[in-house]
């Protein structure tokens, strides 16, 4: 690791003299990366005496679509995400010029189901939140029909006989993106007519026939992931603060969002378990809370000689002072990465190592 961080001090001594488009770094993206990605830029600031970088709190996918529009100064130099760069989003990135994208994996996060600490505790499971969420379910002859449930009883008679209202984040967020991954599309499987879809989808791929294949497994997708417009589930923006205020003011509704902003507010409000398993740092980092995820933050290389400080900030996300077991970031709640992959993040950031097509797959 001090190898690595000697090379990229090397390589920040070499472009110190190099002119400059801009002297302040602007980073976009996750709302749940948005945290730590703004304590690194303070701590970066005070290193360097550096400004502060600029960081927004855009969403996922409103931060590849920004990042991806050039190549220009005027555009992103990094942005954060809760989940992977898509295979669609790098080729929208190449297309307009942005020839080069290093990934850099800085971390473990978990998907909370929060509700006030005065509310009822819930155990739930992936099915439940699928049965109380999605836009169609099952109905008696196994159609699928607009969800009629109005209350956690009526989903599972163990839960209590509260009225559903989920706050959530909105589609652009990687954190809407990873709980349909690990939740509605885990909960959508056993149902007959969602597995039908899905058995279809193989047998037209397995005849060739790719153009159908694609169109069945966009409506299988969309039978697990489409989530109901009726009420039941509030979009509560990019801001996750927001959702804890209004978890406090109302105890029958429950909100989604990182487990870090879980940490920071266990005076206010508590997680739910999910197959049984409470959303802890510990339950994250060994993965046995189901719906946890990895994080990431993507640099623009063409960007690195051309803005101020990209490298240093680099340098001080990576170092063990910060994203290490004991580093200030997991005080703010992120889980650290073994060992193993922290060095081969670290030496992927040091090598600016591009991302390809190939490494998405």
């Amino acid at each position: 690791m001090k190898q690595l961080a000697l090379a990229i001090t090397a390589g920040i001594a070499l472009s110190a003299t190099a002119a400059h488009a801009r002297d302040n770094i602007e980073i976009v993206g996750s709302s749940t990366v948005y945290p730590f990605a703004t304590t690194v830029a303070e701590q970066f600031s005070k290193k360097t005496g550096n400004p502060a970088p600029k960081v927004e709190s855009t969403g996922s996918g409103g931060g590849f679509k920004m990042f991806c529009e050039g190549a220009a100064a005027d555009t992103p130099d990094i942005t954060n995400a809760s989940r992977r760069m898509k295979d669609s989003e790098l080729e929208t990135c190449k297309k307009n010029g942005v020839d080069a994208v290093t990934e850099i994996k800085i971390g473990f996060d978990g998907i909370a189901i929060a509700n006030a600490k005065a509310a009822p505790e819930y155990d739930l499971t992936a099915k439940d939140l699928f049965m109380a969420l999605s836009k169609k379910v099952p109905n008696g002859k196994g159609e699928l029909v607009d969800n009629p449930n109005k209350t956690w009883k009526e989903v599972n008679p163990k839960l209590p006989d509260s009225k559903i209202e989920v706050l959530g984040p909105p589609p652009t967020s990687g954190t809407r993106d990873a709980f349909g991954e690990l939740v509605m599309e885990k909960g959508c499987k056993g149902i007959a007519a969602i597995d039908a879809l899905e058995a279809e989808t193989k047998k037209l791929k397995e005849a060739g026939k790719e153009d159908e294949a694609k169109a069945k497994e966009k409506e299988h997708k969309s039978a697990c992931m489409t989530i109901r417009e009726d009420g039941a589930y509030v979009e509560a923006g990019e801001n996750d603060n927001l959702i804890v205020q209004k978890l406090e003011a109302n105890p029958n509704a429950l909100g989604i969002f990182g487990y870090s902003f879980l940490e920071q507010n266990m005076d206010k409000v508590k997680g739910s378990k999910v197959g049984g398993i409470d959303p802890t740092f510990e339950s994250i980092a060994d993965g046995s809370y189901p719906v946890s995820r990895p994080l990431f933050f993507y640099v623009k290389n063409s960007h690195v000689d051309q803005v101020k400080g990209i490298k240093e900030y680099i340098a001080e996300f990576t170092s063990d002072s910060a994203w290490g077991d004991d580093g200030y970031l997991s005080e703010k709640g992120l889980i650290p990465l073994p060992e193993d992959q922290r060095e081969a993040a670290a030496k992927n950031a040091a090598d600016l190592k591009p991302l390809t097509a190939d490494d998405l797959k």
